[in-house]
């Protein structure tokens, strides 16, 4: 049932603690993906923020090139058809720059005429996936659940990822016996080869069941074969590797794991990268934590940099961070306005804290009464709530 209706009939009645639940459900949800922004000052001179909620103006940019903070979204671009794109990386407000013309921002109208750092894709029309459709499609009755590249950033279909059932990855995503996802980031079959590093890395990089075929360190054989050490079986990794695959396997599993981070010295890997070419195009499911396992030292720092990857070693980059701190934002909104409250109510004068609190046991008294009036079995429909508001000024009249 939607918040704010009331039905008569019984399957669209709620209780109270539903409804009270279902609200704050709601409120959560806003505030996680505006991570705790009120929406009251343009991001821009905070330059290109780490992450934050990005919207897309229809009205203003159709060519889907420019994003706006949730500011501008409420500020400028009131009344105007826009685009919920969740967060971006990495991104600066452009409304009121060059690429709106003639409207320029109420909040903030000194700005560069570009962001060139920005990074604009087929979401900022609104479509998303391979299949370049809308979400949600209105070509479909149900729509189905999508999930984001932690690259690319952009949102994907299931039957749409690109798994096989000939691959070693299983062929749909990781998830528990209850259904939900068992992963912490996906990475999208086009995104797959900038993280081809990714394949050299041991068994737990990877969701249970989740490890590389044969195939995948293949093309690295011949660079690889220079860091065999024996051919003993390895319980610890996948039935198909090649030889070449468990001596890399064994050398990253001796210098990572969940214990002992990887020394910002030494190489977890001690290959070059450079000479391995791209590999087969596939779709990653990564386990919890796994950014911590990959290798900080001097050289793989400037190979992450070079394939503009280095956000993955920054915390405030990943969506549960962002959430994290969302949450305490809203935490810290809900003390504030809790002792807001009390300090009003502190600096009222006698009379008026006697009239206040009169006003509270006169509602809960009124709102007792409708309550079991109603009993288990009635549904309050909104004449109830109307009535017993106007029963309240009633008997404020007669008081004064």
């Amino acid at each position: 049932m939607a918040s704010g209706d009331f039905e008569d009939d019984a399957e669209g009645t709620v209780s109270i603690n539903e409804y009270i639940e279902s609200m704050d459900a709601e409120e959560l949800e806003v505030d996680l993906v505006l991570g705790g922004d009120e929406g009251d000052e343009c991001t821009y001179p905070k330059g290109y923020m780490k992450r934050q909620a990005i919207f897309s103006c229809v009205t203003c940019t159709p060519e889907g090139n420019a994003g706006i903070c949730t500011a501008c979204c409420l500020s400028c671009h009131d009344g105007h058809e826009l685009l919920e794109l969740w967060t971006k990386r990495n991104f600066r407000c452009d409304c009121g720059n060059s690429k709106f013309g003639a409207l320029a921002c109420k909040l903030l109208p000194s700005k560069d005429v570009e962001n060139s750092e920005n990074s604009y894709n087929h979401n900022f029309k609104g479509l998303y996936c391979t299949c370049d459709q809308p979400y949600p499609d209105p070509n479909v009755e149900e729509q189905v659940e999508m999930i984001q590249c932690c690259i690319c950033e952009d949102w994907f279909h299931e039957e749409h990822l690109g798994l096989k059932p000939s691959d070693s990855l299983a062929s749909q995503i990781p998830r528990d016996e209850e259904g939900e996802p068992v992963y912490e980031d996906f990475i999208c079959q086009n995104c797959s080869p900038v993280c081809s590093f990714l394949a050299l890395y041991p068994e737990k990089l990877w969701v249970a069941s989740q490890v590389y075929s044969a195939a995948s360190a293949n093309a690295c054989s011949d660079t690889i074969e220079s860091n065999k050490t024996n051919t003993d079986s390895n319980p610890g990794q996948p039935e198909n590797s090649t030889e070449a695959e468990k001596s890399v396997m064994r050398k990253c599993s001796e210098k990572i794991n969940d214990s002992e981070p990887v020394p910002a010295t030494g190489c977890a890997i001690g290959m070059d990268l450079n000479a391995c070419p791209e590999f087969e195009k596939k779709p990653l499911f990564l386990t919890k934590n796994w950014r911590n396992i990959l290798c900080k030292c001097e050289k793989c720092l400037e190979m992450y940099k070079q394939r503009k990857v280095s956000y993955l070693f920054d915390a405030d980059d990943t969506i549960a961070e962002y959430e994290k701190k969302a949450k305490e934002k809203r935490t810290e909104k809900l003390e504030k306005q809790e002792g807001e409250a009390l300090d009003l109510l502190n600096n009222l004068d006698h009379v008026a804290k006697v009239e206040i609190l009169h006003g509270i046991k006169d509602f809960k008294e009124e709102f007792r009464g409708l309550l079991e009036a109603a009993g288990p079995s009635k549904a309050i429909t909104a004449e109830d709530i109307e009535q017993m508001f106007s029963n309240l000024k009633n008997k404020r009249r007669k008081m004064e």
